[in-house]
């Protein structure tokens, strides 16, 4: 199925709400489409910054690679999101990469169609600024987790967030909708796979969630939720 821009799927995305109807239009007619298969990358650390995206459908994955060669999975973009953030600040490249998690369409704009928008209509510059600011309170949180819990506390809250952004009732439980292996998990919380491993394991023990195949369903989130917020 194709995904084509129309005025209402610009209205509901994060960067583009409350903006008036003729910068829609504007944003309408510049707009391109790109499909992104299962593993596809959108753009690589370091590439030169020429665009920026908004998720119709799908999810993606916006990852760095440190200095010892480790992957560090930064957060999952969702349907309404942008990728691209560094096309918003002027930055000449990619502070890291993007690759689709499952099979995602996307609409998308040179950065110089963007600059000319924001300048044009400062409601769109606005919610950039929110936009950004909200990235920069998650990364705040991300890194006192970090800096002060134990690993269990910070799968907890990891796995809460996921669920929270991304969560779909089933009979069994609250299930992050989209692949999330255990490894992508330990490259969220900054830990090893085999930690991530013997946690899930035991939790899996006391029904609290389920995991296998890249699917993670929170059973007991009550239980998680004690676990997150216990006192250390």
């Amino acid at each position: 199925m194709d995904y084509y821009p129309d005025l209402d799927l610009f209205a509901r995305t994060e960067l583009f709400q409350g903006i008036p109807a003729d910068a829609l239009r504007v944003l309408q007619a510049s707009a391109g489409r790109r499909r992104l298969a299962a593993g596809d990358i959108l753009f690589q650390q370091g590439d030169g910054t020429t665009s920026l995206f908004v998720v119709v459908a799908g999810r993606l994955r916006a990852s760095q690679m440190a200095q010892d060669g480790q992957q560090i999975i930064i957060r999952y973009i969702g349907p309404g999101e942008v990728a691209g953030y560094a096309a918003l600040v002027g930055s000449d490249t990619h502070p890291g990469t993007v690759t689709a998690v499952d099979d995602s369409h996307l609409i998308g704009w040179t950065s110089a169609v963007i600059r000319q928008v924001m300048e044009r209509y400062p409601v769109v510059a606005i919610n950039a600024v929110a936009l950004l600011g909200r990235r920069y309170h998650e990364m705040q949180i991300r890194l006192r987790e970090l800096s002060t819990e134990r690993v269990e506390r910070r799968i907890g809250h990891t796995l809460l967030r996921l669920a929270h952004q991304s969560g779909r009732r089933t009979a069994r439980g609250i299930e992050i909708a989209f692949p999330l292996s255990r490894r992508d998990l330990a490259e969220m919380v900054g830990t090893t796979l085999h930690t991530v491993s013997r946690t899930l394991s035991a939790w899996e023990e006391r029904g609290i969630v389920t995991s296998g195949r890249c699917r993670v369903i929170l059973c007991k989130p009550h239980a998680l939720v004690a676990i997150a917020d216990e006192e250390e």
